[in-house]
């Protein structure tokens, strides 16, 4: 199964209110608002798109370690997704194909990181709740998903949903009180530091599977050749 097929099962699951989470039906109404009114914001459309140059930045890892960008790319292409926080059941979903993916994309002589708003041991969270072995690197109020023209602010009424009804209040999982939050998006930058693949989704539940990537990782191989 896809990863496209997977996130659908699970959306089709969450909203006829079946396990784990058993929602009450009247959540999905303003989650289904805040989408829209994401989407029809434009916002991604002020994303950077392929073509354009990376910014140079530099997080910690779940250890601690700084992880620079340039360093990366010195080595190789570079794959960056960015996700909302391990209490997101699509980011999840979305880091474990990226895992299974893992071997082809090193397979093309490129490196693969994950950058989100939460906290180190939130990170540390995610990496051992879905097994994952590549880098998962803090992004402090969205510093560097701002750069990459991700970051966006939740609606007062989608953050008294995530906190008062999901529990998940993300002025603590993310150590800021912003309540902001990266549009998922993945990026494939090649070692000239130029994009080469662009994807980006104001619709959270809505992601491509990692085999797309693969193309591209090798096209880029074949230049530098």
């Amino acid at each position: 199964m896809t990863l496209p097929e997977r996130l659908a099962a699970f959306r089709a699951n969450f909203e006829a209110g079946g396990p784990p989470y058993r929602a009450p039906g009247w959540v999905h109404e303003p989650m289904h608002r805040a989408t829209r009114e994401l989407i029809a914001s434009g916002a991604a459309e002020h994303a950077l798109k392929a073509g354009a140059r990376a910014p140079v930045f530099a997080l910690q890892d779940t250890d601690g370690q700084l992880v620079s960008s340039r360093e990366l790319l010195a080595k190789g292409p570079l794959v960056v997704t960015f996700y909302r926080g391990v209490w997101c059941p699509y980011c999840n979903l979305d880091l474990q194909a990226l895992q299974q993916a893992l071997p082809a994309i090193k397979e093309q002589g490129a490196e693969l990181i994950a950058i989100s708003p939460q906290t180190q041991s939130n990170g540390a969270k995610s990496k051992r709740d879905n097994r994952i072995t590549f880098p998962i690197l803090s992004d402090p109020g969205n510093e560097v998903a701002a750069r990459f023209g991700l970051r966006f602010k939740l609606p007062d009424y989608l953050i008294e949903l995530y906190r008062d009804t999901f529990k998940n209040d993300l002025s603590r999982i993310n150590g800021d009180s912003s309540w902001t939050l990266p549009m998922p998006a993945r990026y494939v930058i090649g070692a000239d530091a130029l994009i080469a693949y662009a994807e980006v989704n104001p619709d959270y539940t809505r992601r491509p599977d990692p085999e797309e990537l693969l193309p591209v990782l090798s096209a880029l191989i074949n230049v530098a050749a």
